[in-house]
């Protein structure tokens, strides 16, 4: 049995709005165990012993049929998300920066917006492994940021989200707990 972290994009914004009551209810007619929702932002928890690629199939599938949007989600073992979080080189946030991670389901795709983004050039920007990569922005800017705005466009969304730092942080701990259990 693995235990996931699962990041929904695009929830609780633009007009789709989904109780995280009524999503672990959706939830449960899956074959996963132990779900549970972390910070009303999309963040999932749970165990299956199906892969990653078929967990994240299923959550897709279950959201469109049940809240009629174009779902997409990034599914990742919560030992690699652990591994994330710790190869993260920016501290928590402080009062003028805020740190992101950006996660993807298609290497490709991130490779792509990485190298839009400015690449290795980029000195707020950092890859963290092949599905994620992260950086720091200015507080309050960080609609403004070009990474912000290359994140929104079409071609993105199906691919990738982002979490701030100190919620990737919280989620791992809550997912360290929850492997406990398994």
């Amino acid at each position: 049995m693995t235990t996931y972290a699962v990041f929904l994009r695009g929830i609780n914004v633009g007009g789709i709005n989904i109780k995280m009551a009524d999503l672990r209810k959706a939830l449960s007619s899956l074959p996963l165990r132990d779900v549970s929702t972390l910070l009303a932002t999309g963040n999932i928890l749970c165990a299956s012993e199906a892969g990653p690629v078929e967990v994240k199939n299923l959550i897709e599938t279950c959201l469109r049929d049940n809240f009629g949007y174009d779902a997409w989600v990034v599914v990742l073992t919560a030992e690699r998300l652990a591994e994330l979080v710790e190869a993260c080189p920016y501290p928590g946030d402080s009062k003028e920066m805020h740190a992101y991670i950006t996660l993807t389901s298609d290497i490709e795709m991130l490779d792509e917006l990485y190298q839009a983004a400015g690449g290795e050039a980029n000195a707020q920007q950092y890859r963290l492994g092949a599905e994620a990569m992260a950086r720091q922005v200015q507080v309050g800017k960080t609609l403004d940021s070009e990474i912000n705005k290359l994140t929104a466009k079409a071609k993105y969304k199906r691919t990738t989200t982002t979490r701030n730092l100190r919620t990737l942080i919280k989620v791992r701990d809550a997912a360290q707990a929850h492997r406990s259990f398994h």
